[in-house]
């Protein structure tokens, strides 16, 4: 069956909606595990963050056997993982295995963020490159939102204790949904011009590239934005808020997130990828330090939501909606999926470290965490500004030139 460019993209890109769902549906499921496997705050950390670390491993796996047998035919794989870890994370029968299917999880969120965007950049044209593999990430946004809504309706309809399984059971659909339509799209282009050339990945050779990718995917974690996803209704709910009315803010949140992808997907090929990022440092910075003082002095709680609304618009709009373009347009195609591998896995490596402390942080402080965040975003705008080159125009082979290669 011959299919459009742009339905070969949206394919592709619903493994971001996998990677959105599958991250943000745990959030309506950490007060039933800390009471199912009677979980301290360091111990919901490091079960939260099993999948963190899968997602690193899975990174750091698929960048090989995504140039040598091509993003499409890699993903096919991951596809299928999705499912079974879906389901067997409902069916867990003890906390070990759970933290077994949540790394298998990880494992599929970490291939399918190197090889997804990767896949998208070789087949899509240049001066639409940048709302091409935007997709991903609005899927991803859109995943999260669907997995909010999810929760919310599951927890309306399911009475304890079983209402956890199912929603973390409804993840198997769209994985199923997207396993079957990868045997619909062909292969890139690009790989098939470059079969069997393999080329180093080495320090010397790409040191310009290496460095944006770990220092964007470095920032990208840094600005808290999985921690406050993952823990969404524990910041709520010690702000006052009941576990209900957390579930609402979630999907508002959600909601905000697509949007805001939405507006940055339609700028990134007008003013850039650099122009992004310095206005969002600026907007998660001003809304970060806010919610720091709310949390720290326990007054005006009704600008919580406002805040962390604005936090994700501004987190949306700029990193949201250029980190996977930009880690998929810096390398060469030869070493593109190696080279994307690296940025993700540093994303990985940094979502897993902060989502595991960040229980215990915010135990100790509520406010901690959120000055960090805002402070981080501050040095971002600094870094970008004078580091980052933009890319926005540039054809895929003259990118080198870009980065100052040969």
């Amino acid at each position: 069956m011959t299919r459009t460019p742009l339905a070969i993209v949206i394919t592709a890109s619903l493994a971001g909606l996998l990677f959105g769902f599958d991250t943000a549906v745990i959030a309506g499921v950490t007060h039933a595990l800390r009471v199912e496997y009677l979980l301290s705050p360091a111990g919901l950390g490091a079960t939260v963050s099993a999948a963190l670390w899968g997602t690193l491993v899975g990174a750091l796996a698929s960048g090989v056997p995504g140039d040598r047998f091509g993003s499409r035919n890699t993903l096919r794989f991951i596809g299928g993982l999705y499912t079974i870890a879906a389901l067997g994370c409902a069916l867990a029968w003890n906390l070990p295995s759970f933290i077994v299917f949540r790394f298998l999880v990880g494992l599929a969120i970490g291939g399918s963020s190197v090889l997804a965007p990767v896949y998208i950049s070789e087949i899509a044209a240049t001066e639409r490159r940048g709302v091409l593999v935007g997709l991903f990430q609005f899927n991803v946004v859109f995943g999260i939102l669907l997995a909010y809504c999810s929760n919310f309706v599951v927890a309306s309809l399911v009475a304890d204790p079983y209402a956890w399984r199912i929603k973390l059971a409804v993840a198997a659909i769209p994985a199923t949904v997207f396993f079957a339509l990868l045997f619909t799209i062909p292969d890139s282009p690009r790989w098939l011009a470059l079969k069997g050339r393999m080329e180093a990945l080495s320090w010397s050779q790409h040191r310009r590239p290496i460095v944006l990718a770990v220092t964007l995917a470095m920032f990208n974690q840094l600005s808290g934005i999985n921690a406050i996803l993952y823990y969404l209704g524990d910041i709520f709910t010690a702000a006052g808020f009941n576990s209900m009315s957390a579930d609402l803010q979630s999907v508002a949140i959600g909601a905000t997130n697509l949007v805001a992808t939405i507006v940055g997907m339609s700028f990134i090929d007008r003013i850039g990828r650099k122009a992004l990022l310095l206005i969002g440092a600026v907007g998660t910075a001003i809304a970060l330090a806010g919610v720091a003082v709310i949390m720290g002095t326990g007054t005006h709680r009704e600008l919580l939501l406002p805040l962390l609304i604005g936090f994700i618009a501004s987190f949306a709009l700029s990193q949201g909606a250029v980190i996977w373009v930009y880690l998929s347009e810096v390398f060469p195609t030869a070493v593109r999926a190696r080279g994307q591998s690296l940025g993700s896995a540093t994303h990985w490596i940094m979502n897993a470290v902060v989502s595991a402390v960040f229980p215990a942080v915010a135990a100790y402080s509520t406010s901690a965490p959120f000055a960090f965040f805002a402070l981080m975003m501050a040095l971002q705008f600094v870094v970008v500004l004078i580091a980052f080159p933009e890319t926005k125009g540039v054809a895929l082979e003259r990118m080198a030139e870009r980065m100052g290669q040969q």
